[in-house]
């Protein structure tokens, strides 16, 4: 009995120590993410091996862990830049991106954990002041903002491509352009719309007025084609027909033959 004390104390002791390498050891990696692994004591940063998936992982004690999000992230960012015409100019955008799953523990070791901040953002920054400057207020307030956004896009993957970091979208979310130019912008675009809504009426007036010229010049024809066709000879064969029609019907009547100026006969009466 006085000899349990003895061996339990150091049961005890080996026991807590291993509830302590347990713990220092077990890493659980969550949904999403992925871990870097650092060996202390074998060339630091490990980056010939894949990183460290989801779930539960046992890793010597004097090893680290370093945790990193894989799912796409969002990052804002509001920049001020100078259009073609050095105006001030307020861009506000936001970037898709997530870092590049095969090369995390090169971007851990070259670009650390802050590589949005050292890496990402200062190439958005770049690219947007290089795109802008080609541009502007007014085609930036109007008609090349889908151009502007593809062209951020693509110069600012040309410098993360290389830098362990894939990106997905660029997308430009409000351009601020100085008040004063705001207005005179918006006053010249209103202006081209109502010259733009005169030219429609004037063209639908014009095209009126040649279709009523058109519908009697066409009369004016039709008319003179039909006086040319009526000659004397014409009329008298006309006048004879009618006059013979005249004569069968059953009402009363007086004919009196070569009394008309065209020597047809004249018809007096109806009883």
């Amino acid at each position: 009995m006085d000899k349990l004390p003895k061996i339990a104390l150091p049961a005890v002791f080996i026991i807590i120590l291993l509830i302590i390498l347990i713990s220092k050891s077990a890493i659980t990696i969550k949904s999403g993410e992925a871990g870097v692994l650092y060996r202390t004591f074998d060339n630091g940063v490990v980056t010939d091996e894949p990183p460290l998936n989801e779930g539960f992982h046992i890793v010597a004690p004097w090893n680290k862990v370093f945790v990193y999000e894989v799912r796409q992230q969002e990052v804002f960012e509001k920049m001020k830049v100078l259009s073609s015409n050095g105006l001030d100019i307020q861009l506000d955008a936001s970037a898709w991106f997530q870092p590049d799953y095969a090369q995390l523990g090169k971007l851990h070791q070259e670009k650390s954990e802050m590589y949005k901040e050292r890496i990402l953002l200062p190439a958005i920054r770049s690219a947007a002041r290089s795109v802008v400057g080609r541009y502007t207020p007014e085609q930036l307030y109007s008609s090349k903002r889908d151009a502007i956004q593809v062209e951020i896009f693509e110069e600012t993957r040309n410098i993360v491509d290389d830098q362990y970091i894939q990106l997905n979208e660029i997308l430009i979310r409000d351009v601020t352009l100085p008040p004063t130019i705001k207005e005179a912008i918006e006053r010249k675009l209103k202006q081209e719309q109502e010259s733009l809504e005169y030219e429609f009426r004037l063209v639908t007036a014009l095209k009126e007025a040649e279709k009523v010229t058109i519908e009697a010049q066409g009369k004016a024809d039709a008319n003179r084609i039909l006086s040319a066709s009526l000659n004397d000879q014409i009329l008298k064969d006309k006048g004879i027909d009618a006059t013979l029609r005249l004569a069968e019907s059953p009402n009363s009547k007086i004919v009196v033959i070569g009394s008309g100026g065209d020597g047809l006969p004249l018809i007096l009466g109806n009883n």
